[in-house]
């Protein structure tokens, strides 16, 4: 495994290994994600970087038709919306992210409290792909 650091670029290098990495605060014990060099709850510089589970649950969601520039980019529109939601981590931080695989044409049958495993998505061309963390029923 890579070393990560808290540079939020290293969120990303990690998606791009298929990790789910954030902070733990050696002082009160707060999880966070994304990784940070401060605990957001004491203040405390004594964090340290760990890898999360990638498991939790969905404690909110909304079906998007009408897409900002990227995600119109990638394809996505009135006729084809998606679905983006709240995850608690097990671990316990909540993290934003595409939710893959519901029926966004019927959001009634998405229900809160599913248990979700995460997964990432890789957009762009060639030259310039990114990854993006997502979530998916378990």
């Amino acid at each position: 495994m890579t070393d990560y650091t808290m540079a939020s670029k290293d969120f990303y290098k990690a998606l791009n290994d298929s990790l789910l990495i954030g902070s733990k605060c050696k002082q009160c014990g707060a999880y966070t994600a994304p990784q940070r060099k401060i605990c957001p709850k004491c203040q405390s510089d004594q964090t340290e970087i760990i890898t999360f589970s990638g498991k939790g649950k969905l404690l909110a969601y909304t079906v998007i038709s009408v897409p900002p520039v990227k995600m119109a980019e990638a394809g996505y529109d009135g006729k084809n919306p998606y679905c983006v939601g709240i995850i608690a981590l097990d671990e316990g931080p909540r993290v934003s992210a595409q939710i893959l695989n519901v029926d966004v044409g019927h959001p009634e049958n998405i229900k809160i409290g599913t248990e979700m495993v995460m997964t990432t998505i890789t957009r762009g061309d060639e030259d310039q792909k990114s990854t993006y963390l997502a979530f998916q029923p378990e």
